[in-house]
């Protein structure tokens, strides 16, 4: 008897652990979950303080990524895949790091570019809901668009927008993400089939159907509309900091980021001229269960980083 497949996806904000089957499906043989597990590890934090991993935080690392290891042995399961994202994408310690997470889970994880994570993504949604779709991806640290043949990667997430803002975002949320918008190429991605993954999104289609608890059946494919969103968005707004903190949906540290979550994912959905939207429970630590696919096409790439001051002597653009 083959042992289950296990994957590590180790975010600015969380670290999320899969353990899976696969089965067979309309769009092809696919991963269903039999286990999962979700920490909060908060990577980005340090970044936005220190630029590094502090050895506390790295401390704190080890002892998820250990508890996660042990879950997966004792369930008689094997890591496939262990990745790092943004924040390890712009840590000035990677070896550091990636030496404490290989001494804990005994597999050495790998610091995957922005546009792979994409393409992840979009192989996990694809797989269940079909290839004629865009995925957004809201993490921690950034948020990633794919189609299939075209993959842009926004160094812009929930709670590096927390960081950046607050818990809500006040008027200069407007102008900052006017700037970030004349940046970025969405064209490719605009008024088609769009699935939110992310835990911001899940975290929304719970509010949305008043959930007492996860229940990846009825999320997954749930169709959502601008309205939907707005009236979360003012709903969370009006509860006091503590009063959201106790929201079903809102665990893992999530309630002190998602309302900048969610005004990105608002931003996001304007401008890629949806009428709907659809939620998936899926992404990256799915993906990374299915053989590697050769890319399609070259990246779509910001001139510019948001939340990267403009020099004064810069030329406009």
């Amino acid at each position: 008897m083959s042992l289950l497949p296990a994957t590590i996806d180790i975010g600015s904000h969380s670290c999320l652990l899969l353990i899976a089957d696969w089965e067979d499906g309309p769009h092809g043989r696919r991963p269903v979950a039999r286990v999962q597990k979700v920490e909060v590890c908060r990577l980005g934090d340090d970044i936005h303080d220190h630029g590094c991993i502090t050895p506390a935080r790295l401390l704190h690392l080890g002892e998820i990524l250990a508890r996660f290891r042990s879950t997966v042995h004792s369930l008689g399961a094997r890591i496939e895949a262990a990745v790092m994202t943004e924040a390890m994408r712009n840590a000035a310690n990677p070896d550091e790091v990636l030496a404490t997470c290989e001494k804990a889970l005994w597999v050495k994880p790998r610091i995957i570019a922005g546009e792979e994570e994409a393409a992840l993504a979009y192989r996990a949604v694809a797989g269940y809901h079909g290839k004629d779709i865009v995925t957004l991806d809201v993490g921690g640290g950034s948020s990633e668009l794919s189609q299939g043949k075209d993959f842009l990667s926004i160094p812009v997430g929930a709670l590096k927008l927390f960081r950046q803002m607050g818990a809500i975002p006040g008027p200069e949320y407007k102008a900052w993400s006017k700037e970030t918008f004349k940046d970025l190429n969405l064209k490719p991605f605009a008024k088609k089939p769009l699935y939110l993954v992310g835990g911001a999104a899940t975290a929304l289609a719970m509010l949305h159907r008043g959930d007492t608890r996860f229940d990846a059946a009825a999320i997954e494919g749930l169709e959502l509309f601008p309205a939907d969103l707005d009236r979360v968005i003012t709903r969370l707004c009006d509860l006091s900091k503590e009063l959201r903190s106790a929201l079903p949906g809102l665990e893992h540290g999530r309630s002190e980021i998602i309302i900048c979550g969610l005004f990105w994912i608002r931003s996001l959905v304007e401008k890629l001229k949806v009428e709907s939207f659809r939620i998936s429970t899926l992404g990256l630590r799915f993906g990374l269960l299915y053989p590697p696919a050769e890319p399609e096409a070259e990246p779509i790439k910001p001139r510019r980083k948001p939340f990267q001051k403009k020099d004064a002597a810069e030329e406009p653009t």
